[in-house]
């Protein structure tokens, strides 16, 4: 469906599109990666635990932003756009560049994680980040660009499909461990070895893990000004947090009945298929890996449209360049998807120079969101206030205390390599207000880079010399 306004078209989904979009961004790479990522850290109980405080801290945040898409009704591309009107340009600018940067690290964990899925066939794309696998992965990353500056529309029943085609494997992979799986293997794997550490140390280390596998359930706030009706965003926000916390949930917990803990930590990525494989065969390992490459490309399809939004929206605000605000007659934005496809494919190469590029994408993906995720639950404490709604605000305050939770368990070096990211970038910022006429920064804003500055190179020392440890 299309709307006409000020003389251009505007393309409208409604609330089943925009529960696929966020399902479509949720269920990616992260999913198939849970049995090892899980048992490499805890048992089954620390599981449940990791998933109960990861699932109800996410779930404030679905609150948050279903919140907010009614309160704030005029508020476009949310997660940027909440942190800017609540704090000011500078911090709305930090957050949409955290988001797009990780919605591009994110999409990188992608395409290695496919070549990866292949090179169990076809050894020459090794783990995902030989020359032969960079090269075709770059090949898919244009290809996707090409389909989605055709048009909005036909990405987003695209990403339909592939949404309810991924799905499938990995229900099949709930439902056939949980038929098969034995009831000794999965009461020796309840508790996690001694060297796991404490409960707290279980927890932390599969944080970043959630995080990662969580990401995208703002998804149909941030393409709002598509919904055909506003109360349409929070109800696919909170249709799909629900359903895949269910999925991800069932995923790690099952496998621990099939294979014990130690085997599960050393098996190759995706973990899944390696599950599925002990539990029925060679045949299992093939389901898996076809589900993944449908889910990894589905997600890829609904990150790219994410990212680009986010870009076109803040240039239009006056705070990217002008150049990212350009939108084609099918309402594409191509420039900004341009320019999320040339990171991501800087991103690819650079996973030639790492030993270990998958694990290093996921966790940083998770790190640069979290500060858009803080800014956007801070906002919603101000709007509860503001409003009087008691309920609410309580909901964003304790939103707000998972995020800060989240960026803690973290850890410095992450946060250190997150400055690194935004120092450089501010760059931009600078430019959009030399193209505007205004002062690239108020006192306040430049006490802030200068900050974010110290800390960049607190960072690049650090890493250099080896006094923190990716």
């Amino acid at each position: 469906m299309t709307s006409s306004t000020a003389g251009s078209v505007r393309t409208t989904v409604g609330v089943g599109a925009l529960t696929a979009m966020v399902v479509g961004s949720m269920v990616g790479a992260g999913v198939f990666s849970l049995p090892a990522r899980f048992a490499e850290k805890t048992g089954v109980w620390g599981t449940l635990g990791a998933w109960a405080v990861a699932g109800a801290g996410t779930l404030t945040l679905a609150l948050v932003f279903q919140t907010l898409a009614v309160r704030r009704p005029a508020l476009d591309a949310g997660i940027y756009a909440y942190a800017k009107t609540g704090f000011g340009e500078y911090p709305g600018f930090l957050s949409v560049v955290g988001y797009w940067a990780s919605a591009c690290a994110g999409n990188v964990t992608y395409w290695v994680l496919v070549m990866s899925t292949l090179g169990a066939v076809f050894p020459a794309l090794g783990e995902g980040d030989s020359v032969l696998a960079v090269v075709l992965a770059s090949a898919g990353l244009w290809a996707v660009f090409s389909l989605v500056r055709r048009g909005v529309t036909g990405a987003v029943v695209v990403n339909r499909v592939v949404t309810v085609a991924k799905v499938v494997p990995i229900v099949v992979f709930v439902v056939l461990c949980a038929t098969l799986l034995d009831p000794r293997v999965l009461a020796d794997n309840l508790s996690a070895p001694a060297s796991a550490g404490s409960f707290f140390s279980q927890l932390s280390g599969v944080t970043l893990v959630t995080v990662f596998v969580f990401l995208g359930v703002e998804g149909a706030s941030v393409y709002s000004r598509h919904a055909r009706r506003r109360r349409d965003v929070g109800r696919a926000t909170v249709l799909g947090f629900v359903s895949v916390l269910a999925l991800f949930a069932s995923v790690s917990v099952v496998s621990y009945g099939i294979l014990p803990a130690d085997q599960l930590a050393a098996l190759r990525q995706p973990s899944m298929a390696g599950v599925l494989e002990a539990a029925v065969g060679g045949w299992g390992g093939v389901l898996v890996s076809v589900g993944l490459v449908v889910s990894v490309l589905g997600a890829y399809l609904a990150w790219t449209l994410m990212a680009a939004e986010v870009l076109l929206v803040a240039a239009r605000d006056g705070d990217l360049p002008r150049f990212l605000a350009r939108a084609d007659a099918h309402d594409t934005p191509v420039p900004a998807l341009f320019l999320t496809s040339a990171l991501a494919q800087v991103l690819l190469v650079l996973t030639l120079l790492s030993a270990d590029a998958f694990d290093f994408a996921l966790d940083l993906t998770a790190t640069l969101a979290i500060v858009p995720y803080v800014l956007a639950a801070g906002f919603a404490v101000l709007v509860g206030v503001h409003d009087r709604r008691r309920a609410e605000t309580v909901v964003a305050v304790l939103a707000t205390a998972y995020t800060l939770f989240l960026l803690v368990a973290a850890g410095p070096a992450y946060l250190l390599v997150v400055l690194v990211v935004y120092a450089p970038a501010s760059v931009l910022f600078a430019r959009a207000r030399h193209e505007a006429g205004r002062r690239a920064f108020s006192r306040a804003e430049l006490a802030g880079l200068v900050a974010i500055c110290v800390g960049a190179v607190v960072g690049i020392v650090c890493l250099a010399t080896g006094a923190v440890h990716l």
